[in-house]
């Protein structure tokens, strides 16, 4: 996906599996916060743990990532 279109509105739309492996892999290598991340491409936080919330995924800040608990 290229950056341009990394945005809110995209992010809301992508499949729940390609979203999940592209934000964790975001925040491996580039970020070192959800809120970071956020902040960079204007997603709203809550959406987001929302979305992946609602295919049993949760934010783990202690290690940076979503993940089933």
């Amino acid at each position: 996906m290229l950056e341009t279109n990394f945005n809110h509105e995209a992010v809301m739309e992508m499949d729940p599996f390609i979203l999940l492996s592209t934000i964790n892999t975001k925040l491996r290598n580039d970020y070192s916060s959800l809120n970071a991340l956020c902040e960079r491409y204007d997603i709203n936080q809550s959406d987001l743990i929302s979305k992946l919330g609602e295919f049993g995924y949760e934010y783990i800040g202690e290690i940076n990532q979503f993940r089933m608990p």
